[in-house]
């Protein structure tokens, strides 16, 4: 993320955002400059309007999301059946068992 900070800063101080001057924003907060990433960022914003992009991303939605019911309720409703048809069987079984048991 701080690559990207950094390239926000100078777009904001209306710096050209390049290698040079993102290395330079890096190196002064105290990041440790990957070049591999820098590349690729300078690669990326080439050709991209970043206060388009910027105005862009402040419109998409930012509110939560509705909630999802939780994962382990789902799974706990479902053992519960499974237990009950397990029990329903279960019983049946030992019906039958028990009329074998007297000839029936």
């Amino acid at each position: 993320m701080e690559y990207v900070y950094a390239a926000l800063v100078l777009h904001a101080v209306g710096k050209p955002v390049n290698e040079e001057n993102l290395k330079k924003v890096l190196t002064s907060a105290g990041v440790k400059v990957d070049e591999t990433r820098v590349k690729a960022l300078t690669a990326a914003l080439e050709g991209v309007n970043i206060d388009e992009a910027i105005a862009t991303a402040a419109m998409m939605p930012s509110g939560p999301a509705a909630p999802a019911p939780p994962a382990g309720e789902k799974k706990d409703e479902k053992k519960k059946e499974e237990k009950k048809e397990e029990e329903k069987v279960s019983e049946e079984e030992a019906a039958a068992g028990l009329g074998a048991l007297f000839g029936m």
